[in-house]
């Protein structure tokens, strides 16, 4: 998924307003006007990197002048004390960006980290890593991103590129085989539908009324198996609900061709990355 130039720049300029609002004070106050620094980004821990040409626009939105040397790319697994990029330019600017650029980079590192973990963990078998859409409001070109940058892939970005029935539009609809025709008569034909299932019964329904993915919704693995050897590749079949780094094997082990866990954006911890002023000269 690439990133759109003109988003971001829209995205940095608001986040950038939440923070500085009319000015940095600590900053304009202790800081003179001339000054230039060079700082250098480290990684404190290790992990997959992602955000660091975020983190570089931020520097040069505030500097145009700005010098940023990238040490590393996103993707990049990078060791504890990696130097990850060299910054020079108005201190007061690099000092105002430093922790919006950080915190992205400490978010999105932390988010392609985790994915990455769990890709390896299932790295032998069909199963795909996938997303889902319990991302922080604003952020979700950001957080899909770096889930991407840590080697998994995007479920649908939102609801209008991709039909996903669940239990309350099954309900509203009046059952299964009724939601699936609706939504096939409702969306473009290069639409994929996927549906939700609780039990084998809902699955065999899925398939029945014709459905192109059947999330199989909190099972077990006995019944994940056993819903792999009733749909039979005649579906895709997507595992979702309460999947742990302590269980993915099992489940990636059933057959599905797809794992989506939500916590790889609502509850991931960030990964520690400072910056480090190594030099401060006044012009």
């Amino acid at each position: 998924m690439e990133l759109n130039i003109f988003e971001l720049h829209n995205l940095i300029d608001r986040c950038l307003g939440e923070d500085v609002g009319a000015g940095d004070l600590t900053t304009n106050s202790t800081v003179p006007a001339g000054a230039v620094s060079t700082g250098f980004i480290l990684a404190k821990e290790a992990g997959v990197l992602a955000g660091l040409p975020l983190a570089e626009m931020v520097f040069r939105r505030l500097d145009p002048a700005a010098g940023f040397l990238a040490l590393a790319r996103d993707g990049d697994l990078v060791e504890r004390g990696r130097i990850l990029a060299e910054i020079t330019g108005k201190a007061r600017a690099i000092l105002t960006g430093e922790r919006l650029a950080l915190n992205f980079l400490r978010h999105l590192s932390g988010i392609a980290t985790r994915t990455a973990r769990l890709v390896e963990t299932v790295a032998d078998t069909k199963a795909v890593i996938v997303d889902t859409r319990k991302t922080t409001p604003g952020l979700r070109v950001l957080e899909k991103y770096a889930v991407r940058a840590g080697g998994g892939n995007n479920h649908r970005f939102g609801l209008y590129d991709g039909v996903l029935i669940k239990d309350n539009h099954i309900k509203m609809a009046g059952g299964i085989k009724k939601a699936v025709l609706a939504a096939r008569r409702g969306s473009p034909h290069m639409v994929r539908i996927e549906v939700e299932a609780e039990d084998l019964a809902g699955v065999g329904e899925a398939l029945e009324a014709g459905a192109d993915i059947i999330m199989l919704d909190n099972m077990d693995t006995r019944t994940m198996r056993q819903a792999v050897e009733l749909v039979a590749g005649r579906a895709l079949l997507e595992a979702s609900g309460g999947i742990e780094e302590e269980t993915i094997r099992a489940v990636a082990s059933t057959g599905v061709d797809l794992i989506s866990v939500g916590a790889l954006t609502h509850s991931v911890r960030s990964l520690d990355i400072s910056l480090d002023i190594k030099e401060t000269k006044q012009i």
